[in-house]
């Protein structure tokens, strides 16, 4: 039965959809108020836009998310796609077993014991050379905490992967390393891109760890907005939230039009490497004597 014919199922999607999206949609909304409330819409204004473009440190705790994001999550995805690499192809050997629970544990394990003892190791005296606190602390705290869902992420795919590839390039003479780069990689390319993204979003998203790790001169944007919060508010923080739906939703729609590119560039050299034409009608194969004649 089809969701049009149950109307109870479609008034259902459409309540949990508007409880999703309605609050995002009111805050673009607040963004262009005049007034001091964050949640009143007093007249039209691009004022709060204009104070997002001079507030220095708001900018700057940005572009900190930013940078740690993306540093995080291109380690995250070396490392676990190493660790994945390892868990699906080497089997079973001594410790195994350990080495997959150590690997996947930061994805279970309360963001509190990590931040804690990320601490205690960055603040020991005998690992002075760390540098303490920090944005080297919140990028390993990051890639830390990523690194789980990347190699979880990979690991699927390399076990969905057809091996049969490898294989060939290896008896062809290939030497490993360059079938890892030239045959895995590509084939396993979605699901590093996909393991990439997750991570730049904990990271971006991320406060327990970052307030844990930050200093003064170290502060992300979750951190810099919480601690706003206790001082109240004022509506460029909704006019920031709607200039990152608008580029997140921009993100989405070009990638979403070069996957689909892709698949189809892709349909189309399977059909030319099989000799079929795009436009050719199916034939009809006689095998029968009788019906040849």
């Amino acid at each position: 039965m089809s969701v049009r014919s149950r109307p109870g199922a479609t008034a259902w999607l459409l309540a949990v959809y508007a409880f999703l999206y309605v609050p995002i949609l009111c805050l673009i909304v607040f963004s262009f108020t005049a007034g001091e409330i964050t949640t009143q819409l007093d007249g039209f204004s691009l004022r709060w836009y204009a104070e997002l473009a001079r507030d220095e440190e708001l900018i700057g705790a940005v572009l900190l998310s930013l940078r740690v994001g993306a540093l995080a999550a291109t380690a995250a995805v070396v490392v676990g796609t190493a660790a994945a690499f390892v868990l699906a192809r080497f089997g079973r050997y001594p410790g195994s077993a350990a080495f997959a629970g150590m690997t996947t544990a930061p994805m279970v394990m309360p963001e509190v014991v990590i931040g804690l003892s990320l601490v205690l190791l960055f603040t020991h005296p005998l690992f002075a050379f760390l540098g303490g606190r920090g944005v080297a602390a919140i990028w390993a705290a990051h890639t830390t905490l990523c690194t789980a869902y990347v190699t979880v992420l990979v690991q699927s795919r390399l076990r969905e992967m057809d091996r049969s590839l490898e294989e060939a390039a290896l008896d062809l003479g290939c030497p490993p390393f360059k079938v890892f780069f030239v045959i895995t990689v590509p084939v396993i390319a979605p699901a590093l891109l996909a393991g990439w993204l997750l991570a730049f979003t904990l990271s971006m998203d991320d406060f327990v760890l970052a307030a844990m790790l930050s200093d003064p001169g170290s502060t992300t944007l979750p951190v810099l907005v919480f601690a706003r919060l206790h001082h109240g508010l004022k509506p460029e923080i909704n006019a920031l939230a709607t200039v990152i739906v608008v580029l997140v939703s921009l993100a989405v729609v070009v990638a979403n039009r070069a996957m689909l590119s892709a698949q189809r560039k892709r349909a189309a050299a399977l059909r030319h490497a099989a000799g079929i034409s795009p436009t050719a009608a199916p034939t009809v194969t006689l095998s029968s004597p009788d019906m040849r004649r």
